[in-house]
């Protein structure tokens, strides 16, 4: 019954498109994009004086004994520069034109009031002349931020090494490079991208007809299509480095590009510079294959524990913290659960809904074929299913219970399942990761920090789709007739065809937030004391409000030792917690805003709400602890006698805080840790009080009596199946991670 399915464009559609070829070709369409002005300089003193007297208060108040401060920032962030930011960008999907490098810096500093923050667009879409421009207007932003001792705000060069493969043997997923300084002699000649399929959609290989169809998608807002197309030539006139070179003795005139983690850390090495590389989205199921896992990524040359420091548990692409010990998508369906409902068994019932007799032989081998189709087109399993709706697939794939989940979440690839591996090395020692946690926007709208206020979902979140019916109806082309039958689909089709459908732009809009904030414990505001502070893992996380968090071990073998730090213990360990809620916040912007940047800048980049703090904190409801005892040493097929759903306690404890606001503090202690021959670990989540966030409820769900998700309103992004204004609110915890603590 199976045959082989292509996305075809009808007769008119080619015919249109074919009639756009020579608008789109026209020599001189278009212009290079450059990297903006930055408009703002630094903010009034007395701004960060304010809030650094507002947090020491609290502090004394929790009795917090050392004189560092916290400071808050996003290591995440993407401008126009950035391939798929740039797509976003057009009037098709009601993108805003163009949010390059400059409109970050004023964003950071007059919108979000961050005090840190780091670009990391794409590599592979970053041209010579888009690297220098990025570099020079991130020079310009730390040139206007005041003292460099004392800043208002740091900004960080970096960019994002971002591949994809099609099958968890050749998936490493994405990485942000971050960069400690910005004179001419400690910087790279270029970044360093991943090969990955994405450029080729991104750019002008992708199928003629879907690339021209742009354009009558954008009829009457052809100029920044213009634009994009020019970028597009741009990034395909610059020829690729050769491989096997030492970096240094390449051109600077090329692209750069590294297969695997191990060749991206060797560059970095040859280069010699601080750099800290940072794992993120690593559940997000958007392009991670069904069944990968961070397993072979702590194997050899593929981790290095100097550089690898940091893992992004948190951005606006969701929540990659928490283990299930169900099994996604992967060789074989895996049964549906309370838990779970893999998207191969939906495929399945979608069928079996329509056959004339559910439980005929005929109709039996349909089911067992949807669920084969599905499984063999991996992340694209939906298109095998070419006439099923995104709603018909209602919240298959996703994880019910998790906090904010990422879109088709992956378990083997979140935080606490790296926390548990060990694995031996061919020396003899056991390797483990050892990271920090932390927490960005990922936002591509050069908007560093927008999780300050739950508002304008258009614009402070990913969630876009198409603009019109008609647009929607020309780019996904022919509707398939439901048949009630499956189809073969390759994986390679969807990537090459219409990344709208490949990639479930649609339902995936559901599942995008404001975003996440790292936290450091500084000993300053410079450059070099926040970049001291990364390198002990001295950082948290927050899902967007900016909680403070201390978390302590009280009697390490050399006194206290704060979150991100290891020892040996021989004895009981014993820890603090001390917490206290964001600051609630007032409508608008605050006077320094309204004054440091014209009217219409200040509309256009913070859609007329800022950070403008008051002095009333929110309450912490409660402290989670969460303990990891890790895996024995061993070979992983050795380890696997070791339950993760066991070794993996979360939460382990959970501690009371008072309802008055006034922040909160708490100890523990593990008997069990010293009588043990596994290495623990141990992180803990503040929760704040809920609060309505958009997309909180993803699907919105409505369930039956045994707890199944019968019907979904998903939050779409098109703005003709909802209003733009609607931002999906719902009520969530907001929380800080903290870093953990590991003990031998």
């Amino acid at each position: 019954m199976s045959s082989r399915l292509h996305l075809k464009a009808t007769p008119l559609r080619v015919l249109l498109a074919l009639s756009a070829t020579a608008l789109v070709m026209l020599p001189g369409c278009g212009k290079h994009q450059g990297p903006g002005n930055i408009e703002g300089a630094a903010l009034p003193t007395t701004v960060v004086e304010t809030e650094q007297a507002r947090q020491r208060g609290t502090a004394q108040a929790l009795e917090v004994g050392n004189d560092k401060q916290i400071l808050f920032g996003d290591l995440h962030v993407h401008t126009t520069f950035s391939p798929d930011a740039f797509m976003m960008s057009l009037p098709v999907v009601q993108g805003e034109g163009a949010h390059p490098p400059a409109d970050a810096c004023d964003f950071a500093r007059y919108c979000s009031g961050l005090d840190f923050w780091s670009i990391n667009d794409h590599a592979e879409g970053l041209t010579p002349q888009h690297w220098q421009e990025t570099v020079d207007s991130v020079r310009q932003c730390n040139a206007l931020a005041g003292d460099p001792d004392n800043p208002d705000v740091v900004a960080y060069l970096g960019w994002e090494w971002t591949q994809v493969g099609q099958t968890p043997s050749d998936h490493w997923g994405h990485k942000n490079v971050i960069l400690r300084d910005l004179d001419e002699d400690s910087i790279p000649a270029r970044p360093i991208a991943a090969p990955s399929p994405l450029i080729r959609v991104l750019s002008n290989k992708r199928p003629p007809t879907q690339r021209l169809l742009l354009t009558l998608a954008n009829i009457g807002e052809t100029e920044r299509l213009f634009s994009y197309n020019f970028y597009q030539n741009e990034i395909l006139a610059t020829p690729a480095c050769q491989t096997g070179v030492d970096t240094r003795q390449l051109p600077v005139d090329c692209i750069e590009t590294a297969q695997d983690p191990a060749e991206l850390f060797e560059k970095l090495a040859q280069w010699g510079h601080e750099s800290i590389v940072i794992p993120h989205g690593t559940t997000w199921g958007a392009y991670t294959p069904p069944g990968s896992s961070f397993d072979k990524q702590l194997k050899g040359a593929q981790h290095d524990p100097d550089r690898q420091i940091l893992l992004e548990v948190f951005s606006g692409h969701g929540n990659s913290e928490e283990y299930r010990d169900w099994r996604e998508d992967g060789a074989v369906c895996p049964e549906a659960s309370e838990e779970y409902l893999p998207c191969c068994q939906r495929a399945g019932q979608l069928v079996r809904e329509r056959c004339a007799d559910p439980t005929s032989p005929h109709c039996e081998q349909l089911v067992t074929e949807a669920q084969t189709n599905h499984l063999a087109a991996g992340q694209q399993g939906h298109l095998s299913l070419p006439w099923a709706e995104p709603e018909d697939w209602l919240d298959c794939g996703q994880c019910r219970d998790c906090f904010l989940p990422t879109f088709n979440y992956r378990p083997r690839s979140s935080a606490q399942y790296a926390l548990a591996l060990t694995t031996d090395q061919a020396d003899g020692d056991a390797r483990r990761f050892r990271f920090g946690f932390m927490a960005s926007s990922d936002n591509h709208n050069a908007r560093p920090g927008t999780g300050y206020k739950e508002y304008a979902r258009y614009q402070m979140t990913e969630a876009m789709g198409i603009q019109s019916r008609f647009a929607y109806d020309l780019l996904r082309g022919e509707k398939a007739v439901d048949n009630g039958e499956s189809q073969a689909f390759v994986a390679t089709d969807a990537v090459m065809s219409n990344p709208m459908l490949a990639l479930e732009a649609e339902r995936v809009a559901s599942f995008f937030f404001t975003g996440g904030l790292v936290a450091v414990h500084s000993r300053g505001r410079d450059r070099d004391s926040i970049w001291q502070a990364m390198k002990r893992r001295e950082v948290y996380g927050t899902s967007g409000p900016r909680i403070l968090l201390w978390f302590d071990l009280l009697n390490g073998p050399d006194g206290e030792l704060a979150m991100g730090g290891e020892a040996d213990m021989t004895g009981t360990p014993r820890f603090r917690v001390r917490a206290a809620g964001s600051l609630e916040q007032e409508q608008g912007c605050p006077e320094h805003s309204e004054q440091g940047l014209s009217p219409a800048r200040l509309e256009r980049l913070c859609r007329g709400e800022c950070y403008n703090p008051t002095d009333q904190r929110r309450p912490i409801e409660r402290i989670e602890v969460v303990r990891v005892r890790a895996r024995r040493p061993g070979n992983l097929a050795a380890a696997q006698d070791d339950s993760l759903a066991e070794l993996i306690e979360d939460p382990w404890k959970i501690l009371p805080c008072p309802a008055d606001g006034n922040g909160c503090t708490v100890e523990f202690d593990d008997p069990e840790q010293a009588r043990s021959d596994r290495e623990h670990v141990y992180y803990v989540r503040a929760i704040e009080r809920a609060t309505p966030t958009v997309n909180a409820d993803s699907l919105r769900c409505k369930y039956d009596d045994d707890g199944n998700c019968e019907e979904v309103d998903p939050c779409w992004g098109a703005d003709f199946r909802m209003p733009n204004e609607e931002d999906c609110l719902a009520t969530a915890e907001p929380r800080a991670w903290s870093s953990p603590i590991y003990l031998r």
